[in-house]
């Protein structure tokens, strides 16, 4: 996959788009370029708007304002049939009473495709989601992973230009859904394709995307890298819906030039990077991520803060450990499963600290 830095050419505009379901507005003016081969996914808690902006994008529903194009060209009007698109819905409305070469074959059909050709093209796409053989089964005799694949299969053999996928990995276990993003993850990569996809999961558009567009009450609130909106989220919602950090409310007492903010909370002066307009006196907060934070039982003394260990949790491959400083803030650490990290328990006495790069100042 690329990593979503350079422009690219536009396969999808959004240009302005609004959608308004009687007094409730579910799109406000939403503005949104993604590019050829892209994997772009939108990003948000449920009621946030972005089903809606894909079934827009696909032509399932009409926009009240704005305009949407697909390779240049205006689609706003046209029906989802007449879009270069193929969309895979949350419960994936495969066929029951169909083969799974029929499933995978009807929109083809539908398109009066010689049957040799047909034939040629589902076999190519059952060897692409590494299902050759399928052909014959029917739909109740696969499992919901193979469901998912055939699915993939039905949209990708119409040569789409764009792929939109909302939610469609929503109803698997979380074993199977880990094994889907790598087989997503390779069939983008091997068909080049745009593929824009809706998950309200931050853990599985960061492992899947190039770019992530994080919404929030019918508007984009970010949009960039995984590691962008995990390191340098911009404000306050985006810190929260993307991963866990440690939140320590303050006020702003200098902006420096270089993107630096320091806040003082209850007498304690910290500085960090933000990329928000915050003003001395503006009321700001500090956001560190919890594997962020080292600890150290041999450095207490020279640590620029210490601290006690309140408890801990054992999570498998990390451990959370909750920590009061000396000066009565508590903080969370995440640290990796190792020797170090098993020898720690409730009152031992640690140094805490971070890379000054790693403090993260938002608008409070």
């Amino acid at each position: 996959m690329s990593d979503g830095s350079s422009a690219g050419e536009v396969a999808v505009s959004v240009r302005g788009v609004s959608k308004r379901f009687g007094a409730v507005s579910a799109l406000d003016a939403v503005s949104l370029e993604v590019r050829q081969g892209e994997f772009l996914s939108l990003l948000g808690a449920s009621g946030c708007g972005k089903t809606t902006l894909l079934r827009i994008i696909g032509g399932f529903e009409d926009p009240s304002a704005g305009t949407v194009l697909i390779g240049g060209q205006d689609v706003t009007a046209l029906p989802p049939y007449r879009r270069r698109t193929n969309m895979i819905f949350q419960h994936l409305a495969l066929f029951p009473h169909l083969t799974v070469a029929q499933n995978i074959a009807f929109g083809l059909e539908l398109k009066k495709f010689a049957r040799a050709a047909i034939g040629e093209k589902v076999r190519n796409a059952l060897a692409l989601v590494r299902l050759p053989g399928y052909e014959d089964r029917t739909i109740d005799a696969l499992s919901g992973g193979q469901r998912q694949r055939v699915a993939i299969a039905r949209a990708l053999v119409n040569d789409p230009e764009v792929m939109l996928l909302d939610e469609p990995l929503g109803a698997l276990d979380l074993q199977l859904r880990l094994q889907m993003h790598e087989e997503l993850k390779r069939i983008h990569r091997e068909t080049g394709s745009t593929w824009i996809f809706v998950t309200h999961d931050q853990g599985e558009a960061i492992a899947l995307s190039d770019r992530i567009a994080v919404m929030a009450e019918g508007r984009i609130v970010q949009l960039g890298t995984p590691r962008e909106v995990y390191e340098q989220p911009c404000d306050k919602f985006v810190a929260r819906f993307v991963g866990h950090a440690n939140f320590i409310e303050g006020r702003c007492v200098a902006h420096g030039a270089d993107n630096t903010c320091t806040i003082e909370a209850n007498g304690w002066r910290i500085a960090g990077r933000t990329l928000a307009s915050i003003k001395p006196g503006d009321a700001a907060l500090a956001v560190l991520r919890y594997e962020k934070v080292r600890l150290s039982t041999e450095s207490v003394r020279t640590d620029p803060q210490r601290g006690t260990i309140l408890d801990t949790s054992y999570l498998g491959p990390t451990l959370r450990v909750r920590v009061k400083l000396d000066n009565g803030v508590e903080l969370l650490a995440e640290l990796s499963n190792t020797d170090l990290a098993g020898r720690l328990a409730g009152g031992d006495q640690v140094g805490v600290s971070w890379a000054p790069e790693h403090l993260v100042v938002v608008a409070a």
